[in-house]
């Protein structure tokens, strides 16, 4: 679970039917699924993978869906302060996960969640497949209420920066930003909310052989498509929908 300190390194999805869920994602993105079972035999905590390799994860939290990212940090309890400094709230204080990490739940100053970690460093670095290999994520999109003031804070915080702004028209400006690794588009864009989203979020493109092709898998496993297919800068194609369940998510293929 290495990652780089102030990039995206983990993806987990809050639902109330992790074997639905997990059924949609697999049909739809490619996942296995790995469930990991307590001394009990309850199953604590579910991962999506690549072959061996994990790439999100999946927890049970009864009455809510979403999916959120996690940012890592080479110290939780110190970016909780200066998060905290910078107008950002705590929902769920920092919790070891023995062996793994140290995360906490926070949100930004403009309400988007988003989770910090710190890997433990004993932790074996795994080897993971680079975008735009089917099932990597392959963007980040933040909604926001206020464009400025929530690239500042993930400059600020993190070290991102900024690449260029793209004019939508009536949709506002698109702001391209890079977390560190210097890619042409970058790694994900910023953007002023839409009136169908209720609140900041942030959502994530998960890579698919052909979004054409996975139109059929969405609504076939019960899912719906919000916006697309659409052909996007660099000549890559999306579609943006929700899962059964209602979690929002998003998919990106090199073709259509």
């Amino acid at each position: 679970m290495f990652t780089p300190r102030g990039k995206f390194g983990w993806y987990e999805l809050m639902t109330s039917d992790t074997k639905a869920a997990g059924k949609f994602y697999s049909d739809v993105v490619g996942w296995t699924v790995n469930e990991m079972a307590g001394p009990d035999g309850s199953i604590q905590y579910t991962t999506f993978n690549i072959g061996e390799v994990g790439i999100a994860g999946m927890i049970n939290i009864p009455g809510h869906t979403g999916w959120v990212g996690y940012i890592s940090v080479d110290d939780v309890d110190a970016h909780i302060e200066r998060i905290l400094e910078a107008g950002g709230k705590l929902w769920k204080p920092a919790t070891d996960v023995p062996g793994m990490l140290r995360f906490a739940v926070m949100s930004d100053p403009q309400g988007a969640a988003i989770v910090v970690f710190t890997p433990n460093p004993a932790m074996p670095a795994t080897q993971r497949p680079e975008p735009p290999a089917v099932g990597t994520i392959g963007w980040h999109e933040l909604y926001t209420t206020d464009l400025d003031a929530g690239f500042d804070f993930y400059n600020k915080l993190f070290g991102w920066t900024k690449l260029s702004d793209m004019d939508m028209g009536p949709m506002g400006l698109y702001r391209l930003f890079d977390e560190g690794d210097h890619k042409e588009m970058g790694d994900g864009g910023m953007m002023a909310k839409p009136p169908f989203i209720p609140v900041s979020c942030w959502g994530f493109y998960f890579c698919v052989d052909s979004v054409a092709a996975a139109v059929k898998r969405v609504e076939a496993g019960g899912g719906k498509i919000s916006n697309g297919p659409i052909q996007v800068p660099g000549g890559g194609w999306i579609i943006q929908g929700s899962d059964p369940q209602g979690g929002m998510f998003s998919l990106v293929s090199s073709g259509e």
